[in-house]
């Protein structure tokens, strides 16, 4: 029988810890919630890999380092309300839901929020939900949000994300550029967002967030 405990501590010994993230919330989140049950059977084996692992209808689950490092730069407190945009099956609303006070996950997808919500309550998670809607139009009505976070790479961030960010509110977004991409942390001061980059990283783009979509930063 696969030691899934072990595999976790070596996910956070050798992907989470080298990349510079030393935060104990997210370590100890990191190291409880079970990963492997966030994936479809058929990839348990894998679901400790270093990498995007496609969990199909266009969502996946972004390699553990981006998700921890995204986590550090947003830096959620225990009072905060977060929103996780794609979250397919649950594992990064999961994640950050040891750290918050309550997340709210949206998906557009019934059957992979439906998933999520189970996997949710057999995971013991009481302080969060899924929202089933347009991952581009939030969750406006549990808002605002002190982070918000995308699960899937991005070319252009909708206004109606932004305008469900808290004043001194952050938001972590996989900007993808070609074969490039940089997760970037805007902090909204003044009603607008000022963005800096913080890592590299890749990722799918999300259908929603193409440049095709009417959307501008």
């Amino acid at each position: 029988m696969t030691d899934f405990a072990a595999r976790r501590r070596t996910m956070v010994d050798t992907q989470i810890r080298p990349s510079d993230v030393t935060k104990f919330p997210i370590i100890e989140a990191m190291l409880n919630v079970p990963r492997e049950n966030f994936v479809p059977d058929a990839q348990r084996e894998a679901a400790y890999v270093d990498g995007v692992i496609d969990l199909g209808n266009g969502r996946c689950m972004l390699e553990p380092r981006t998700l921890a490092k995204m986590l550090d730069a947003l830096n959620i407190s225990n009072d905060e309300m977060v929103l996780d945009i794609a979250p397919a099956t649950g594992y990064s609303t999961a994640v950050a839901a040891r750290m918050a006070q309550l997340v709210v996950g949206v998906e557009s997808d019934d059957s992979l929020a439906s998933e999520a919500q189970s996997l949710l309550a057999e995971a013991d998670v009481d302080n969060a939900i899924i929202h089933v809607g347009p991952l581009e139009q939030g969750a406006a009505e549990h808002g605002p949000y002190d982070a918000i976070m995308v699960q899937g790479g991005i070319e252009r961030v909708p206004e109606a994300l932004l305008d469900q960010l808290k004043e001194h509110g952050r938001i972590a977004c996989l900007f993808v550029e070609g074969s490039v991409g940089t997760v970037r942390i805007g902090r909204k001061a003044g009603g607008r967002v000022s963005w800096r980059d913080a890592f590299n990283a890749s990722a799918p783009i999300l259908e929603s967030f193409s440049a095709e979509c009417a959307f501008s930063l």
